[in-house]
């Protein structure tokens, strides 16, 4: 799998979102680096990865970026998830390999109608990132058109520049594992929650359009221990919202500082 590295420290390993990459990690990075070596990986499907061959899902991601940090020969580093990525990196600390985990807006906690709203907009933004994908640099350029396009991933999309919105609409409407990932995504559920045996800390903005912030509760409940911070005015990608923010939190998780 495509990674990046940055920084020293102890490992921290950043899991992207469904029709994302680990570009998404790029807001917080820099303060993250200060206090530990992190680590972006692109999952199968998705960034410059490879698609996997064999059955569809999120749990075989999970697998896979699991056999990729045995490879790697990382054992127990901290972890932090968006959206797909949080089920993700919730699913790992219940197999024992999270120092600490920080989920951000995690699959799996919805209601099942709020899980039919949120697959239909899923495909509706697919629809329509992949028709603007070829001319996004053009219409990204234009504050207003940044900020409508991008509303519903980030709830301040006038904040990322031209490249950065013109990037998250191609990475949405391209990705090849889309498809395979997005129904278990959607109605899916993170397991051995009651497993987990290091700090969680599950973030959850509370102007997220793509997975409501009535998750947070389920969170709170199902996860034995878990610190649930709601992130006034924030949205589903909230790094891009509020990077100082969500960096203090995973630091807050890790024992890092400040």
């Amino acid at each position: 799998m495509r990674h990046e590295r940055a920084g020293q420290g102890p490992p921290l390993v950043g899991v992207h979102g469904l029709g994302s990459n680990l570009d998404s990690w790029e807001p917080v990075r820099e303060p993250l680096a200060v206090h530990h070596e992190v680590i972006g990986v692109d999952l199968p499907g998705f960034g410059r990865s490879r698609p996997a061959v064999g059955r569809p899902g999120v749990r075989p991601l999970a697998d896979a970026l699991e056999a990729w940090l045995d490879g790697q020969g990382i054992e127990r580093p901290h972890l932090m998830g968006n959206s797909m990525g949080g089920r993700i990196v919730l699913e790992l600390a219940a197999r024992g390999r999270a120092a600490s985990v920080t989920a951000i807006s995690p699959a799996g906690f919805n209601s099942t109608l709020e899980n039919a709203v949120i697959q239909g907009n899923l495909f509706a933004q697919r629809a329509i990132t992949r028709r603007i994908a070829p001319v996004a640099d053009t219409v990204l350029a234009n504050v207003a058109a940044r900020t409508a396009v991008l509303t519903v991933g980030v709830a301040r999309p006038w904040q990322m520049t031209p490249a950065q919105g013109a990037k998250m609409v191609r990475d949405f409407g391209r990705c090849p594992g889309f498809r395979a990932a997005i129904h278990d995504t959607v109605w899916g559920e993170p397991e051995g929650l009651d497993r987990i045996d290091c700090p969680i800390t599950v973030l959850w903005g509370t102007r997220d359009l793509i997975l409501p912030v009535t998750g947070a509760a389920r969170a709170q409940k199902r996860i034995p221990g878990a610190r649930v911070e709601r992130l006034g005015g924030l949205g589903h990608v909230a790094m891009f919202d509020d990077p100082a923010r969500v960096a203090s939190a995973v630091l807050e998780t890790t024992g890092g500082s400040t």
